[in-house]
């Protein structure tokens, strides 16, 4: 059993995430010593996942190694180390990697997606959680587009333009008009055999509206916005059957190579093991402290805790994370001072849905102010750079944020993970002699001239 020398106690935080991060630091001038557990060795800004899938920023702009961050904390150590279950009876955490002792526990692992019972439709429809998750997606997008620039027969030429996108919130929203804009205007002059502004996009939601978080308002407001980029939105539609052709909606099949999951999430499979009360998500409902009921010695903080505040569940959004994370390291603070724990009280300062370039919705001030256009879409960006970890980090994106919004060029559309084999064989075919003219919501890229 491994336990980290110290005059202090042993605070071990799970996951690295915007509340397990926001706690490691909080700690970093307080007496005990901490460490932090993750599988993966970087951080993750998990809102803008959807800009790496659609290749629009590098992943590397949106990540940030852990112990670069916490390098600074000299009371820190980070351990690469997947947590399997907690004991809470000899207060350890079983890691593949053996056993790590506590005195207080931070978890912090967050969520995974959620099939509703169907963990087979994952083969065929990827969710949007993790670096590898993007870079897959970002590499089914573009095949999609050569396979079609190769595919002689127009029947499967349309299936490989077909992009279902299965999950109407903000992370079916922003990829449906992420990949809307990457086929009808990035592209556009970049193939020879095929338009790809022909590609069809079909955002399918099972609920009467996306984006149901918001108010009804801007919900409407979001649907029409993605169908002037070109997005077909089916709401009060269910999916009931995913493979490798396409999607089962009730009796109706829609044929399309490229399927994509933002329907659903679960909570980490750790909370299972603490053998405390789960909601239907899985997430473990905690003590008003963000305790678990029983523990005071362990903190249930992010995604993976089920908080309820005013008679509505406390969202599961970044700002919310950070604010538990440090409510969390304050309570420890107290714990250590002989003081007892205080309830925890959200701050919502606003959330933010972004649709297309130029084009977002958000609340702010509790949703008394409701906002959309250009305004949200300029609050989305200066609230996710600000956020960003790191100087680097923020100024990166902002350049390619700039280069894409002034050129419409993605400057990351590689390819990885896979190879020509999985496309169909190349046979010879004239290029189209013609394309439609551009629909009247696209601008059009400036050209460049070489003097």
């Amino acid at each position: 059993m491994a336990r980290i020398a110290s005059t202090g106690p042993h605070v071990v935080v799970v996951g690295a995430g915007f509340a397990g991060l926001q706690v490691a630091r909080k700690l970093k001038r307080a007496q005990v010593h901490v460490t932090v557990v993750d599988h993966y060795n970087h951080h993750l800004f998990q809102p803008l996942l959807y800009q790496v899938a659609t290749a629009t920023i590098s992943p590397g702009d949106i990540g940030s190694p852990i112990r670069r961050v916490l390098r600074g904390n000299l009371n820190t150590t980070v351990l690469l180390a997947e947590a399997k279950a907690v004991d809470t009876s000899r207060k350890v955490v079983e890691c593949d990697v053996g056993d790590l002792s506590y005195d207080t526990l931070v978890l912090a692992t967050g969520a995974t997606h959620s099939y509703f019972g169907h963990p087979e439709w994952a083969e065929f429809a990827p969710g949007l959680k993790t670096i590898d998750d993007a870079t897959e997606i970002r590499r089914r997008l573009l095949v999609a587009f050569e396979a079609a620039e190769r595919e002689p027969d127009p029947e499967q030429q349309r299936e490989w333009l077909t992009f279902v996108i299965i999950g109407g919130g903000p992370t079916g929203t922003e990829l449906a008009g992420a990949v809307a804009f990457l086929a009808h205007v990035d592209l556009v002059r970049e193939y020879r055999r095929i338009d790809t502004r022909q590609a069809r996009i079909l955002l399918v939601e099972a609920l009467p509206r996306v984006l149901t978080a918001y108010p009804e308002k801007l919900s409407e407001h979001a649907r029409r916005d993605l169908e002037k980029l070109g997005v077909e939105v089916r709401t009060g539609s269910m999916v009931t059957g995913v493979d490798a052709e396409g999607v089962v909606m009730g009796q109706e099949r829609i044929r399309a190579r490229t399927v994509l999951w933002g329907a659903g999430v679960a909570a980490s499979p750790l909370a299972r093991t603490l053998g405390a009360e789960l909601d239907r998500a899985g997430r473990v409902k905690v003590t008003p402290q963000l305790t678990v009921p029983g523990h005071d010695d362990i903190y249930v903080v992010g995604d993976l805790a089920s908080v309820v505040q005013n008679g509505r569940p406390v969202p599961g959004v970044a700002p919310a994370a950070m604010q538990m994370g440090r409510h969390t390291a304050r309570n420890i603070r107290r714990q250590l001072e002989g003081r007892a724990p205080e309830p925890f009280h959200y701050v919502d300062k606003g959330s933010f849905a972004v649709i297309g370039r130029n084009h977002a919705v958000g609340t702010t001030l509790q949703e008394r102010l409701k906002l959309s256009g250009f305004i949200a879409w300029f609050g989305w960006l200066f609230i996710h750079i600000l956020y960003l970890v790191g100087f680097r980090n923020r100024l990166a994106v902002l350049l390619d944020w700039g280069f894409s919004y002034f050129t419409h060029k993605r400057s990351v559309r590689l390819i990885t993970g896979g190879s020509a084999a999985e496309l169909p064989e190349l046979k010879h075919r004239e290029p189209s002699k013609a394309q439609p003219p551009l629909p009247p919501f696209v601008e059009k890229a400036p050209e460049v001239r070489v003097h």
